[in-house]
């Protein structure tokens, strides 16, 4: 379990992240829904200490993240960021190998390349691994960046947004796929998403963010409400419900 207990973040006299407190429970999808400005990305960079805290504590399996040593760390919570930029020619079989550089430090091992070649499979690139990054379209780079998180191996998977630039049929076989790490292999998925139908779908609690504090959190059933999503959004959202899943309608 992770604990986050009164988070603060504070760019000048602005408190993007305002003393947030929250729990992330083992084998779960957590999104982390709000508009833009509400200081989700900022939260989870700083939960996954890749951005300095002003104040406050996360605790990852009841220890506090500053006494985590580095590869320690990395081997037991992987983060992919919204915006990700590497001025290196790397396949895509290459840049997933980085995924492992935490246990192999870049001597990879044949169980190394054991992990690399399940996630290429995992997010459908063996066919073409061998492609350079600059080659592919921004949907397959982010599948390749994906993918490296999966190599990893680790308890914790965070997500900043990782259906940027994906089509319909690939964002939902990301998400699919996420859901199959929870159920399947027992990990804890926690993931920045704009789109709340996804969100709806796929997740088992949300945490909706607003002017950087907590405004509601919870189950599918009591946050995909027309009066909650609205005070949050500050617009008109209808709900359905179609097939079992709480569908937004607000186009």
């Amino acid at each position: 379990m992770i604990e986050v207990k009164n988070l603060t973040k504070i760019y000048g006299d602005k408190r993007v992240v305002d003393n947030v407190s929250l729990e992330i429970k083992k084998g779960k999808i957590t999104s982390f829904i709000g508009p833009n400005g509400a200081g989700k990305s900022t939260l989870l960079c700083m939960m996954s200490r890749l951005l300095k805290k002003n104040e406050g504590d996360v605790y990852i399996e009841g220890k506090e993240l500053s006494q985590w040593k580095d590869k320690d760390l990395a081997k037991k919570l992987a983060i992919l960021r919204q915006f990700n930029n590497i001025n290196i020619r790397l396949t895509i079989r290459e840049l997933v190998s980085f995924g492992r550089f935490p246990y192999s430090e870049g001597n990879l091992t044949d169980e190394d390349w054991k992990y690399v070649d399940e996630a290429l499979s995992y997010m459908k690139l063996k066919d073409i691994e061998d492609k350079y990054l600059d080659q592919l379209s921004g949907g397959q780079k982010q599948r390749a960046y994906v993918a490296m998180v999966i190599a990893q191996n680790t308890d914790y998977i965070f997500l900043d947004e990782p259906l940027n630039n994906l089509d319909m049929k690939h964002a939902v076989e990301i998400m699919k796929i996420l859901r199959s790490l929870v159920n399947d292999l027992g990990k804890t998925v926690v993931i920045v998403i704009h789109d709340i139908n996804f969100a709806s779908c796929y997740s088992d609690y949300v945490i909706a963010l607003k002017d950087g504090r907590i405004a509601h959190e919870g189950s599918i059933d009591h946050i995909i409400e027309s009066s909650v999503l609205g005070e949050i959004y500050d617009m008109d959202i209808k709900i359905e419900n179609i097939e079992n899943n709480r569908i937004c309608i607000y186009y």
